[in-house]
């Protein structure tokens, strides 16, 4: 809230210009002459695939040697650069007179954050680890306690109490980490079970090349020898012996798991992929009976297991991999429990098995699959299974008994996030989970399963102010031109009219089942408290009504996820919650292809577009098998190099390929130079094509990020500082505030 007296404002309910904020804000540098956009050079480039010809004008904006730069930006080619630096300086001389609004709104968000803030405390024997922030600083700090009360080890309780409270111990300190870098970020850490040491995971690039890092607790010292080009994947051994870990190669996959001991020493491979197309990750069973390996792509699954008696053993296959089949394997003391698509069960099941005999052959259903009740995930603790569940997108927890019985965690509001976070330790009647809607900030229980009883152990603090109660949360069905209804979540100020004035964003995603929460922001309210609505579209693609939600908006039936955002916005525009040209669209990733199709498909209806690191130009991507994410995608998007059905429907989306003249609304598309999955050039190309083709005379603005990737800085201040950034711009591209630049 701009500066903590817009905050006081706002929680009065003075709300700033309910049809659209004015830019003219106290500081905003207007220039003497309209900024001038960069021109990119046409290098014509013929590319014949399957018979069809397409010419890409700009293909040199590829660095060729991009697997370097991604480990060391600063070798991007000269021409590269120069034109990058260039659009980032046009995109800023354009949106200079947005600078005050800018820093109004970070201090906004910033003054909506605790900074001086702890987690919850995660219970596993002797100690309590939780992460902290301090006052100003921007990264974690990762600590532990010694744990009072009674815990049982073995079978047997362990009760400890202290006179005085014990100091926690600092585990790592992340700001010291990223003292002197311009990108840090610390993805996993996992302490051994024996608690002896500490490991994390460190990208000192924003590529997702990993280091992994070990940690003498008794001693404070970073053991030598970190491990290299690591994904973020890594698990201690049950015995914390050994520690596994994902190797990624030169093209950025995940192809292979090594194992050394845990505190150093000789390397050896314990399992290798043949498949470009799989991921494989390493992990332990929640009993710590068996390290688990999984491989799986967008459709299939396999999994290896490793008996934990003896860690060094040649891993053996639990189930094999098999086409369109989907499964993930946890251990329950005596069995195994698998959540699985087999036997069609579209929404997924859940089977167990005997622990000596765990193939498909001995499944025998213990959750049998129920049409559009979507199983999302399990949590298991000795005597209970946790799972979620998802329907019309929103989300509640089951709770069953080694007996059978079963209960529900459930909420009564229309548009809810409730998740389960699950348990860290095995011998435990207590699980975690969070609940938040978008009015409301996130509480935090702890549930047993036993009494039923719950704790309420966190509610999120906004030390600006918040009060859900001036806020509006609907849940509105628009109907797709299929007659399929598409959920929509709105957020509103109570005091902003349903009447079409106020200025509206759609957020949508819609690829890979990912589902899209119904969940708390702060950062949206320094939208909706200046007037405007907030929408999430629960598009097909997504897994929000279930599997089937997912595999009808795939491959060839992909524009589903189109036209289900444009039917949303048009059932918005309908209800009166939007005006057609007063709509900004905004996607990231996958989400930013979404953005670029309905932008080609329909400029009409939307003010501005932000398209956060967009994955635009699907085909030439698709195509070049060398890109980290192309072979395991094929079963998303299709094979364009070997099936034309496959090209000729992937060629009629593509936004990239899909410019035309026409006239575009204004666009925002951000990247990061050193992204390993929606690759810089993407949103380059992208603005560079769009740029001579809009007829509309509205800007198209390039940010590239020189010193992150795909999930922008990693500082929580400087990441703020990038969200009002975008903000920013969808008030001026509604208010059309380069008519005054």
């Amino acid at each position: 809230m701009n500066r903590r007296e817009l905050i006081a404002s706002a929680a009065a309910g003075v709300v700033v210009a309910q049809a659209g904020p004015s830019l003219a804000q106290p500081g905003a540098s207007m220039p003497s002459t309209p900024p001038v956009p960069p021109v990119a050079r046409k290098v014509p480039v013929t590319i014949t695939q399957l018979g069809r010809t397409r010419t890409d004008d700009y293909q040199w904006m590829k660095d060729d040697n991009w697997q370097a730069v991604l480990r060391d930006p600063s070798l991007i080619k000269a021409d590269v650069k120069e034109h990058l630096t260039a659009e980032n300086a046009y995109r800023a001389a354009m949106l200079a007179p947005t600078q005050a609004l800018q820093d109004a709104m970070f201090e906004e968000m910033k003054g909506r954050i605790k900074e001086a803030d702890s987690s919850v405390p995660s219970a596993d024997g002797p100690w309590e680890y939780f992460t902290e922030y301090r006052t100003g600083e921007q990264h974690p700090r990762y600590m532990r306690v010694e744990r009072q009360g009674t815990w049982m080890v073995d079978g047997k309780p362990v009760t400890k109490n202290f006179i005085v409270a014990p100091t926690p111990q600092l585990l790592l300190d992340c700001n010291a980490l990223a003292e002197g870098k311009a990108y840090s970020e610390v993805s996993t850490t996992a302490h051994s079970p024996d608690h002896a040491l500490f490991a994390y995971a460190e990208d000192a690039q924003g590529s997702e090349v990993f280091k992994i890092y070990v940690k003498d607790l008794a001693t404070g010292a970073v053991l030598p020898d970190p491990i290299e080009s690591a994904t973020e994947n890594f698990t201690f051994s049950p015995d914390s012996r050994w520690i596994f870990w994902t190797n990624r190669d030169d093209n950025g996959r995940p192809d292979k798991i090594f194992r050394r001991p845990a505190r150093g020493g000789e390397t050896t491979l314990v399992y290798e992929e043949a498949d470009d197309g799989m991921f494989q990750s390493v992990g332990v069973t929640s009993d710590e009976a068996f390290i688990l390996i999984t491989i799986a792509n967008q459709e299939t699954s396999e999994a290896r297991i490793i008996p934990a008696a003896t860690p060094t053993a040649t891993p053996v296959v639990l189930e094999p991999r098999q086409t369109a089949r989907l499964f993930d394997a946890d251990h329950w003391g005596d069995r195994w429990v698998i959540r699985t698509n087999a036997d069609d069960a579209i929404d997924f099941k859940i089977v167990e098995a005997p622990t000596d005999a765990p193939g498909a052959a001995n499944w025998n259903d213990l959750v049998p699959h129920t049409p559009g009740r979507f199983i999302e995930g399990v949590a298991l603790v000795k005597d209970f299974i946790g799972r979620q569940e998802r329907a019309d997108a929103n989300t509640k927890i089951v709770i069953r008994d080694r007996a059978g019985a079963e209960h529900e965690i459930a909420v009564d509001e229309p548009a809810y996030a409730l998740s389960l976070a699950g348990a860290s330790e095995f011998d435990t009647t207590v699980i975690r989970y969070g609940y938040n809607s978008p009015s409301t900030p996130t509480s935090t229980y702890d549930y047993d399963l036993k009494t039923r009883e719950r704790s309420l152990r966190k509610v999120q603090e906004v030390p600006s102010g918040h009060d859900p109660a001036d806020y509006v949360v609907e849940r509105l069905n628009a109907p797709a031109s299929d007659g399929q209804l598409v959920p929509v979540t709105v957020l509103r100020r109570k005091s902003t009219p349903v009447d079409g004035s106020a200025p509206l964003l759609l957020y949508g995603y819609g690829s890979y089942g990912n589902p899209i929460p119904a969940s708390f922001s702060t950062n949206r309210l320094s939208l909706v408290d200046r007037g405007w609505i907030y929408a999430i579209a629960h598009i097909r693609g997504g897994s929000d009504k279930g599997w089937n939600w997912f595999l009808t908006a795939r491959r060839h039936t992909k524009k589903n996820t189109f036209t289900d955002f444009i039917a949303s916005a048009e059932h918005l525009i309908a209800n009166k919650y939007a005006t057609a040209g007063k709509i900004v669209a905004e996607g990231r990733s996958a989400g930013g292809m979404l953005v670029g199709a309905v932008t080609n498909m329909r400029p009409d209806l939307w003010a501005g577009v932000i398209g956060g690191v967009p994955f635009v130009d699907v085909i030439n991507t698709m195509s070049d098998t060398s890109l980290p994410l192309t072979p395991p995608e094929w079963p998303e998007w299709g094979n364009p190099i070997e099936s034309a059905e496959d090209y000729d429907y992937m060629m009629s989306y593509s936004p990239y390929d899909q410019v035309a003249p026409m006239a575009y609304p204004a666009v925002l598309a951000t990247g990061g130079l050193s992204d390993p999955r929606v690759t810089y050039w993407e949103p380059e190309k992208w603005v560079a094509k769009l740029r001579p083709a809009t007829t509309s005379g509205k800007p198209i603005l390039l940010k590239i990020n020189m010193e992150a990737g795909h999930f922008s800085s990693s500082g929580r201040f400087d990441y703020l500082k990038e969200v009002a950034h975008d903000y920013a711009f969808a008030i001026w591209a509604v208010d059309k505030g380069w008519e005054a630049t």
